[in-house]
């Protein structure tokens, strides 16, 4: 049967927690960095893209846990060492009041245990459930580790942001250390006692293990992980490439105010939550039906995005008259969609292969993940500008960048096709299936 239904339960508070202390530092000290402090917005920006890029090394802290069989202490660790960055992170904020240059240095470093502690905490969870989770609740499980982390990031904003005013740089850093001590404590409860103290693995495999590098090789040679590297990196490259211009083309098109702008934003946040529901609903009921329903579901919301974001590539062209907020509702549905598709087929494939390749592969994933986020806003913003010095219209410039993510999702829908098995979406986890063994043996 593999993980009960509290577990994953529990172990999508672990998501939370680590989404509670995410969101302060890049979404609180980005504020207080530019508004309060009057700083340069390109320099959180930098910090941020360094969270990321810290974030290529979850393939080794996923062959770690592959090592040793146990995740829950790589959980544990990364969750410490993340609340240590996050507090340390909203400490070099304060000191940037005095010294610009001492607080940067300190929130740079900072800044690398976050990504090292989202890094090791967030592939071993991840890995852990995928293992773990019988075929027919990966939908659902991937459904809800991604909202249970978004509703991190909206208790906790809203909960800290009423006790940061009046702001000081010292009530910052009391705020941030009692969210993430909170936080941490919740996480270390919730993993506790899930993972079995000897897993079958390490009963009937041998304790030595590879290098790094040679495990490393070794998954990089597989010809599905490679392909499905790929998908991950271009889906998410289109997926994050809209996050930072839809308020300003919004805005700069159709004239919206400031308010109008968030709750258009919110318009398609809910059309995410919605569409990451229907697909954990049908992966509920239909998956052990069809076999390959993961896989469809990646290639409809990939289809779907792409649909909406040409309509929005055409709205520069005539907005009055445009359903503007009907466009993007579908785009969030679509994208919902596709996002928990992609983690449930993640999931899937996390044990196809090489035997304890399975951190490895959620690491290597998770990395392509990271760097496309990391990119994909960046690279939205200047096109955008590029766009405009070539044909001189911001308007038009908006149109040229949607259309381009809406090629890139199409590439993404031709790629998955080749990238997800249907045999491999329906495999029984390895931990699964020894959970299974010892119960016919027993």
């Amino acid at each position: 049967m593999g993980l009960s239904w509290l577990q994953i339960v529990r172990l999508a508070l672990v998501q939370t927690a680590l989404g509670a202390m995410v969101v302060l530092t890049t979404a609180t000290l980005n504020r207080v960095m530019v508004v309060e402090l009057a700083l340069p917005a390109m320099l959180p920006g930098a910090l941020v893209a360094l969270h990321y890029a810290v974030q290529m090394l979850r393939p080794r802290f996923g062959h770690g846990a592959d090592g040793g069989r146990r995740r829950t202490p790589w959980i544990i660790g990364g969750m410490v060492v993340l609340a240590v960055g996050t507090v340390g992170a909203s400490a070099a904020t304060a000191l940037m009041s005095v010294s610009t240059l001492a607080g940067t240095m300190a929130a740079a470093f900072a800044f690398l245990l976050i990504g090292a502690g989202v890094g090791a905490a967030g592939t071993n969870l991840l890995t852990l459930v995928a293992t773990s989770v019988a075929p027919d609740r990966r939908a659902p499980a991937a459904t809800l580790i991604w909202i249970m982390m978004i509703a991190g990031f909206a208790v906790t904003t809203g909960a800290a942001g009423g006790f940061l005013d009046p702001y000081s740089p010292l009530r910052l850093v009391v705020v941030t250390a009692a969210v993430a001590g909170a936080a941490l404590v919740l996480a270390v409860a919730a993993v506790q006692g899930i993972e079995p103290a000897s897993p079958a693995a390490r009963l009937h495999e041998p304790q030595a293990r590879p290098a790094f590098r040679q495990a490393f090789g070794e998954v990089w040679h597989e010809r599905q992980t490679r392909r499905f590297t790929i998908f991950v990196f271009v889906s998410m490259l289109a997926y994050s490439a809209q996050d930072l211009i839809l308020e300003p083309f919004a805005g700069i098109v159709f004239a919206m105010t400031p308010g109008g702008t968030t709750r258009l934003s919110s318009v398609q946040h809910g059309g995410v939550v919605i569409g990451m529901v229907l697909v954990a609903l049908a992966g509920a009921l239909l998956s052990r039906r069809f076999p390959g329903l993961l896989r469809g579901f990646c290639v409809l919301g990939c289809v779907g995005s792409a649909a909406s974001l040409a309509m929005l590539a055409t709205a520069s062209g005539a907005p009055d008259g445009f359903p503007l907020h009907e466009t993007v509702f579908a785009l969030g549905v679509s994208n919902g969609v596709f996002a928990v598709a992609a983690i449930g087929s993640m999931m899937a494939l996390a044990g196809d292969g090489k035997k304890a390749r399975e951190g490895v592969r959620m690491g290597l994933w998770g990395a392509a993940q990271a760097i496309a986020f990391g990119a994909g806003g960046f690279a939205g913003t200047v096109l955008v500008d590029a766009a405009t010095a070539i044909v001189g219209r911001s308007d038009a410039a908006y149109g040229i960048v949607f259309g381009l993510e809406a090629i890139l999702f199409l590439i993404s829908a031709a790629l998955a096709l080749g990238a997800i098995s249907v045999a491999g979406s329906h495999r029984v986890p390895k931990a699964a299936s020894a959970a299974n063994d010892r119960a016919v043996a027993a």
